[in-house]
């Protein structure tokens, strides 16, 4: 859907180290609007293993490495906000031997990956459900969000176990909570006071949502947040998502017009 082009040997030790950073702020472009917030269903690290005969993980090995490259590549590219979906509340319905797989591979990418997070100034939150985590994992969640919550280069949020459907009915219990408890006046139960109960309270709204691999739904994923985002849907599967199709998506939201309900 989006067009790449390859590294050049002119490109210099920086651009190697995030390939095709150059490429990709060229595809930006420095005309019309960059979007502060991206969020990325990150799909097919399954079927891209399937096509190589490879087991299911061995996908999910290679997108930890396209993690990496985008989340380096994104503050450079005018990213503030960058929302990543890793696991949703549905993804247990998978073999136990791939979840148990995802996450050992989770812990190992917050331990591998947590001290040059920090380095690069990122801030590392995540969403989603924990109870259901193995408890050293959400501890090591814990520490990754306190050792790096100063830092303001990057807002990296990671929906874990996350759930759309699930966060809206739990916000929505928590309102009735507050009502019942006599803490709000029922007059005052309105969409505001429902967005301040959600897991993302404080954050902006997505301004664009990528899919990859060719799928277009959205898979639970930030429903709320998520009623005036543009989309971006790639053919590539995750682990061929490049940073020139990283710019080139947020070229295209650039020559979008966005008019929230008004007229243009």
């Amino acid at each position: 859907m989006f067009n790449s082009s390859p590294l050049t040997a002119a490109q210099s030790a920086e651009e190697v180290k995030t390939p095709g950073l150059a490429g990709a702020a060229q595809a930006a472009g420095d005309g019309g609007a960059r979007p502060r917030h991206v969020a990325i269903i990150m799909d097919g690290n399954g079927r891209w293993a399937k096509a190589r005969g490879l087991p299911r993980l061995a996908g999910h090995r290679r997108g930890a490495e396209t993690v990496r490259r985008i989340v380096e590549a994104a503050p450079d590219l005018g990213v503030e906000w960058l929302t990543l979906y890793a696991f949703s509340t549905e993804n247990w319905k998978r073999s136990a031997e791939e979840v148990t797989g995802l996450m050992e591979l989770f812990a190992i990418y917050i331990r591998r990956e947590g001290r040059e997070l920090k380095r690069r100034g990122a801030r590392v939150r995540f969403i989603g459900e924990r109870g259901r985590l193995a408890p050293d994992l959400a501890a090591a969640m814990a520490r990754l969000e306190a050792d790096t919550a100063q830092n303001d280069k990057l807002n990296l949020t990671i929906a874990i176990n996350y759930g759309g459907r699930d966060e809206i009915a739990a916000a929505a219990r928590r309102l009735a909570e507050d009502v019942a408890a006599g803490r709000l006046d029922p007059a005052c139960v309105d969409a505001a006071a429902l967005e301040a109960r959600l897991n993302t309270c404080g954050f902006p709204d997505p301004d664009l949502v990528i899919r990859t691999s060719g799928e277009m739904r959205t898979s639970n994923f930030l429903p709320w947040q998520t009623a005036y985002s543009e989309f971006a849907f790639v053919d590539d599967f995750w682990p061929d998502f490049t940073v020139e199709r990283f710019g080139e998506a947020l070229a295209s939201f650039g020559a979008r017009q966005r008019r929230f309900g008004a007229v243009g």
